[in-house]
């Protein structure tokens, strides 16, 4: 019987009674073919427009049996590596070419894996015989629960974070959620600093001037603590043409200004709320503090705020003057600021006070 070849890694295959005074040569061989599969190591060179294809020579040693393969040269094109069909083996690849093209590693009639025109990195792949697949093991996406053994570095790069996904603790609990805007051209840039420097959270972009928001949950406020200070500070006011009479509710969730740019048509209750669905008892803390403004145009015929209820309930204020007004101011626009001190549970202390501007 005549030797033969194997199909993956082209040994020699000795029949008995083969081989009289070479066995040991074929076999010494067939070892180191078996030690370039495990730990052999080639750096193959490729032709700028066409790549390479490795070699498989039987019985001999040959740059497609390597274990680990780089691949070099300068390229201008898009190229090949090809392997042989039939064969079966694992391989791990680094593409150190030059030239910003596409490399790909492939069986002579099959599909392969592609390194785009930018990517000089490292792949392992395995050929099954008919393409050549990527295990995707240099990938963290191919272990399903990753633990690092010391410090992640990203060497440059940015993580990208799915829509919706979160860094989370050690128990699952999300720390920090991300939500994306399509074709978003604006973010935020974290800072850190030097000692007795101040840590900066900002926003950053394409844009110009870009508004930063702080946006609590349902009716929950944002809160700064410490002795903290603010340079710039812009209020919500709420422009209506409206005139005041009977009684006005005053959100204070939706403003901090409400401006009723139609003259009053008669005396009005003001009655002080979160919104239609919330108390203000129910927004405030102990110990809270709130100021608001209600400007009132004023015709020919002025009136004026009579009666203050917080929540629907009656309250009487603390007027600025020591006593409650008993008129409005004719032509003129009459400026209210209550400031409520929430001192108990649906228990509170209005300072109020009127200001005509003419």
């Amino acid at each position: 019987m005549a030797n033969s070849t194997s199909a993956n890694l082209k040994l020699t295959v000795q029949a008995t009674g083969e081989n009289s005074g070479t066995w040991g040569q074929i076999t010494n061989t067939n070892l180191l073919i078996l030690e370039q599969a495990i730990g052999g190591y080639s750096s193959v060179a490729l032709n700028a427009t066409t790549g390479a294809t490795l070699t498989y020579s039987n019985g001999a040693l040959s740059n497609g049996k390597d274990a680990v393969i780089k691949l070099t040269g300068t390229i201008t094109g898009n190229v090949n590596v090809v392997i042989p069909d039939s064969v079966e083996k694992t391989y791990i690849i680094e593409n150190a070419t030059s030239g910003s093209f596409t490399v790909t590693v492939k069986t002579s009639s099959g599909t392969g894996v592609t390194w785009s025109a930018t990517d000089k990195g490292k792949k392992m792949v395995y050929s099954d015989g008919t393409n050549v697949v990527d295990t995707a093991f240099t990938e963290v996406s191919s272990d399903y629960s990753p633990q690092l053994s010391g410090i992640l570095d990203t060497n440059g790069n940015d993580i990208i974070i799915d829509n919706g996904g979160a860094v989370e603790d050690d128990s699952n609990n999300e720390y920090i959620k991300f939500a994306k805007t399509a074709t978003a051209v604006n973010e935020i840039t974290v800072t850190n600093a030097a000692a007795s420097g101040t840590p900066n959270i900002s926003a950053t972009g394409d844009d110009t001037n870009i508004d930063l928001n702080l946006t609590a949950k349902g009716i929950g406020r944002v809160t700064f603590n410490g002795a903290g200070k603010i340079q710039q500070l812009a209020e919500k006011v709420t422009n209506s043409a409206t005139a005041a009479t009977g009684t006005v509710d005053y959100d204070v969730i939706t403003q901090a200004v409400l401006n009723y740019t139609t003259d009053a048509s008669g005396n009005w209750t003001l009655n002080i709320r979160g919104d239609a669905s919330n108390s203000l008892d129910s927004i405030m803390d102990t110990g809270e503090s709130i100021t608001i403004a209600h400007l009132v145009s004023q015709g020919g015929t002025a009136y004026y705020n009579s009666a203050v209820t917080i929540d629907g309930s009656s309250v009487t204020p603390e007027w600025q003057g020591g006593s409650a007004p008993t008129g409005g101011n004719a032509s003129s626009i009459d400026v209210y600021t209550y400031t409520v001190i929430k001192t108990g549970s649906a228990t509170f202390t209005v300072l109020a006070a009127q200001t005509q501007f003419a």
